[in-house]
């Protein structure tokens, strides 16, 4: 999924953490409910203004973080050639 004209990075909205299209709803905030056992119907309940692509570009710009991150962590493990 291409979450880049979904999840927006501004210095002054949320000192700056990931949100959803500009609005002061971070990925964290969305991925806590999820993990609280929020399911998306619910989420989409509490917060009308939210859609089903903004939850799933909340996941994807999660996994693709995670993704980046494990490579950061691996590299001061490598071996030189």
């Amino acid at each position: 999924m291409n979450y880049q004209n979904i999840i927006t990075i501004e210095p002054d909205k949320r000192s700056g953490k990931p949100c959803i299209r500009g609005m002061r709803i971070t990925v964290a905030d969305i991925l806590e409910y999820l993990a609280s056992g929020m399911n998306m119907d619910e989420i989409l309940s509490d917060f009308p203004d939210l859609t089903r692509e903004d939850i799933q570009a909340c996941l994807a710009f999660a996994a693709d973080r995670e993704r980046h991150s494990l490579i950061h962590l691996a590299k001061p493990y490598e071996t030189a050639a």
